[in-house]
């Protein structure tokens, strides 16, 4: 199933989209989705040949879209991201955080510092900190959105992505606080929470058959999910429509995880 096809073109007429990590999966299916609702795109990647293909596929469906490299956890690159997007049209309505990593899969207490350090800078700190720069650009426009990227191991941990779980949790937290923080600027912070997607990414979770049927099994879910039905909400959260959600968390896993 996809919700790309969705009649909604226009709803997000003129509005600016920043989107990291967006290149590829889940992030390039938003900034598709955003463009194709009628919003200007900016895609960002670690790597700038990535970065081209996505802005030239984009651009081939007669799309607005540009982009840059961008590694999220180097703030200089977090700086041009914004200025590029601050000079180009003068103002950010929405940041969609989508750039994560995980490059342990074992136990939790067994993870070094340097592991810890990079998952918690990368998955957590660094939306933060790109917000924190894009915020001139955002405020008291009565119409901005902010979309941390989070999982649904935030509500259901998988025992062998320990800090990856405790990084995804944090971001629910964040959404949470930062969407009372910013409420005065008409500033709207909300949160995505994906199950198990079918992309590159995500592929310790459902290229071995065993453990997809065993997930399957558990949480009661009964195909993969595909990056379009995430972009789907992210379009609704940036939209109107979600105007007077804020500090939320959606899930899009099929099945409920929570109460």
């Amino acid at each position: 199933m996809s919700s790309a096809g969705a009649d909604r073109r226009g709803v997000l007429a003129d509005k600016v989209a920043l989107i990291t990590g967006s290149t590829d999966g889940i992030g390039f299916a938003i900034a598709q989705r955003l463009a194709r609702d009628g919003a200007h795109v900016i895609v960002s990647s670690r790597k700038q040949q990535n970065v081209d293909r996505a802005v030239e596929k984009l651009q081939g469906e007669g799309l607005s879209a540009s982009g840059t490299v961008c590694h999220v956890g180097k703030e200089e690159d977090c700086k041009k991201l914004v200025s590029m997007a601050s000079e180009k049209y003068g103002l950010i309505n929405f940041l969609v955080c989508v750039a994560g990593v995980n490059p342990l899969a074992g136990s939790t207490l067994g993870a070094s510092e340097e592991i810890w350090d990079k998952i918690m800078d990368i998955n957590v700190k660094a939306p933060a900190r790109l917000l924190r720069l894009a915020l001139p650009h955002m405020g008291n426009r009565k119409a901005s959105s902010v979309v941390f990227v989070s999982s649904v191991v935030a509500y259901n941990p998988e025992i062998t992505l320990g800090p990856y779980n405790v990084s995804k949790t944090a971001l629910l937290g964040l959404t949470k606080t930062l969407s009372l923080e910013l409420a005065p600027k008409g500033i709207r912070v909300n949160c995505l929470a994906p199950g198990v997607i079918k992309t590159d990414f995500s592929q310790v979770l459902w290229k071995d058959k065993n453990v997809l049927q065993d997930l399957m099994k558990r949480h009661r879910f009964t195909r993969l999910g595909c990056p379009e039905e995430c972009a789907g909400v992210v379009s609704f959260l940036c939209s109107p429509d979600s105007s007077y959600v804020t500090g939320e968390t959606i899930v899009a896993s099929g099945y409920s995880p929570r109460l």
